[in-house]
């Protein structure tokens, strides 16, 4: 698997990767680099592609951390496991470990304070984001590390974008109940509606105190393209997963 393709954000200054689904030996209808093992591929397929993925990032599987994700916004100090603890973020000081979230829609948002020397990952869905899972973060980061939401970076990873994703009326009236800005979403042609995921993550982080020109997303849309990305929307469910990896310099 010399083709493995990784999405970075520039701006972001700790070592970290989005992957997609070029590459890999997953069979259809996981073909390619599907990394998640509860999508009902073939468990040998699984482990082949998360070994190649951890190699080319340069990380051992034993410095792996990984969550068993609920769509909350519990946030763990990071400690080496495989998809054991249930919670959707975590943090981390120690330069030995990666950080890893599993997403094929949902918004993978990654997290580096350059001064305190920390980083953080969350998995963003519509229910972490409007839990407010990034402000969360900014605030488990302030408190457990000391740091300053100013000298924050954050990158939101590929997801499915506002054009692609229609929503109920019960979904909106959850973001209008927690105060998200209106603009967020919008009616469509149907009388559903549209919801910027990405948009209501980086409302939160400035309103926890991110400075707006050092939140970066790769604009990336799961759902509109299926050569690169698994998209759990748009294949009902019997799709594969992305990883979102990050770690501190060593």
């Amino acid at each position: 698997m010399t083709d493995l393709e990784f999405i970075t954000a520039p701006a972001l200054g700790a070592p970290h990767a989005f992957t997609t689904r070029a590459s890999g030996v997953s069979l259809a209808p996981f073909d390619g680099l599907n990394l998640g093992l509860s999508t009902g591929d073939r468990p040998e397929a699984v482990a082949q592609n998360r070994a190649a993925v951890l190699a080319a990032f340069g990380t051992e599987p034993e410095q792996v951390c990984a969550l068993h994700q609920v769509h909350g916004t519990r946030i763990l100090e990071a400690r080496a496991s495989w998809f054991e603890e249930r919670a959707d973020g975590m943090t981390t000081d120690r330069t030995d470990l990666t950080l890893v979230i599993g997403a094929a829609d949902c918004h993978p948002l990654l997290f580096h304070d350059p001064v305190r020397g920390v980083v953080g990952a969350a998995h963003a869905g519509w229910r972490g984001t409007v839990q407010s899972i990034a402000s969360t973060m900014v605030e488990t980061m302030r408190e457990r590390y000391g740091s300053d939401p100013e000298d924050l970076w954050v990158a939101s990873g590929p997801g499915i974008q506002g054009d692609c994703y229609q929503v109920g009326t019960e979904v909106i009236e959850a973001f209008e109940a927690e105060g998200f800005d209106p603009a967020v979403a919008w009616p469509d042609e149907e009388g559903r509606y549209r919801l910027d995921l990405f948009a209501a993550n980086r409302g939160r982080l400035i309103r926890a105190g991110v400075r707006p020109d050092r939140i970066e997303t790769t604009g990336h849309c799961t759902h509109c393209d299926p050569v690169r990305f698994y998209s759990h929307r748009r294949e009902g469910g019997k799709t594969g997963r992305h990883w979102a990896l990050i770690r501190l310099p060593r």
